[in-house]
């Protein structure tokens, strides 16, 4: 049976800042379907404000409209559509922005996280299904990235969460779902970090911050954290940084190259920037890899001399969801938290109410605090 639920809908990109004051995102009353075959109905408890997100509103990365934005959360498990078997109601649950097919030529491979119909569904704006189950009256509304989770209950496809533990808070649990998962596994699952490399980091939010944690997890022997925020990047030696410096220096290259004796082993670049990745590639030694899960805008280029990657053997690699595996890697990401392993709850800087969502992008496109995370 159709029901109603608030959710922040975008209507329009590219609204002028502040959003205080233009309110992209309204927060209103839609009706929302019940789950069809293999969806979950979910009562939303949590959900993060991400740069993917921001990313949305102001035009960066354009998505079908009108939209329910939202797509790092977590809640509880609420109804089971037909087929549904392995998730029971009053699960908890952690939302996961790419819903995988299994079946795919990448999913066949390991690599959910590249899942071709999941990708075609995201863009689309559907779920999986490439059904819609938002609207508001006779009209549809499109899901962000199959989840759209800056709302009170959402329905979603099984294959889009994760069961986790339930005395696990709400707003530590929603941030796995892709701070977490995108930080931590770029480091884990796709650059495969060993023990007592030396690594850098660019650009210090969520998940450059996870990214963080997880080289420490894997032993790093020097971690340097790059940023224009020196709240940033004092929390960042909080976190176990061994070396920290403001990414706006015009020496700051030649000052990581020194205090890492001619570059990193490893460098991650989480700003979404031409400009950090550009630095990142050049803070890294011969023979080393640059990791990008940053996504800047779908027209921006990044260069480096052909002669470089040969005769230096560079390894320039993309990290999307982290290469994870979702069902895999959020349960042993939170066991390592539970562990004291992986101090995720330092991400969260501020608690907001879904009315004061627009004041939070506000902040985020400011730079300030790391994630901050609505509760429902």
């Amino acid at each position: 049976m159709t029901m109603k639920t608030r959710a922040a809908i975008l209507t329009r990109m590219g609204a002028p800042s502040p959003y205080a004051d233009s309110r992209p995102l309204e927060i209103t009353e839609i009706d929302l379907d019940p789950p069809g075959p293999g969806e979950v109905l979910l009562r939303m408890r949590a959900a993060g404000l991400c740069h993917s997100d921001l990313s949305v509103i102001d035009g960066n990365r354009p998505r079908p409209l009108p939209m329910a934005l939202g797509h790092e959360g977590a809640g509880i498990v609420e109804e089971l559509g037909a087929g549904v078997t392995d998730l029971a109601v009053g699960d908890h649950v952690v939302t996961a922005f790419v819903p995988s097919c299994g079946h795919c030529a990448p999913c066949a491979q390991g690599r959910p996280a590249l899942c071709e119909p999941g990708a075609a569904a995201n863009t689309a704006g559907t779920l999986i299904s490439g059904q819609r189950r938002l609207h508001k009256g006779a009209e549809y509304l499109n899901h962000h990235l199959g989840v759209s989770a800056f709302a009170d209950y959402a329905t979603v496809s099984r294959n889009s969460v994760v069961r986790v533990d339930r005395s696990l808070g709400f707003a530590e649990a929603a941030v796995f779902g892709c701070a977490v998962i995108t930080g931590t596994g770029a480091v884990i699952n796709t650059a495969d970090l060993r023990p007592h490399s030396s690594v850098a980091v660019a650009g210090l939010g969520g998940v450059g911050l996870a990214a963080l944690l997880g080289a420490r997890l894997r032993e790093a022997h020097t971690l340097v954290a790059l940023d224009l925020s020196e709240d940033k990047l004092a929390l960042a030696r909080e976190l176990g940084a061994t070396h920290t410096f403001n990414a706006a220096d015009p020496h700051v290259v030649e000052a990581v190259r020194d205090a890492t004796r001619g570059g990193v082993d490893v460098a991650f670049e989480m700003a979404g920037s031409v400009k950090a990745m550009e630095l990142c590639y050049r803070v890294t030694r011969r023979g080393g890899t640059t990791v990008t899960a940053g996504l800047s805008h779908p027209a921006a280029m990044f260069s480096v001399p052909h002669v470089g990657i040969v005769a230096e053997e560079r390894t320039i690699k993309g990290s999307y969801l982290g290469s994870c595996v979702p069902a895999r890697d959020i349960p042993r990401y939170v066991e390592w938290y539970q562990q004291g392993k992986l101090p995720v709850d330092r991400l969260l800087s501020e608690t907001l109410r879904l009315e004061d969502i627009n004041t939070g992008f506000d902040r985020l496109a400011r730079g300030e605090g790391v994630r901050q995370v609505v509760l429902l």
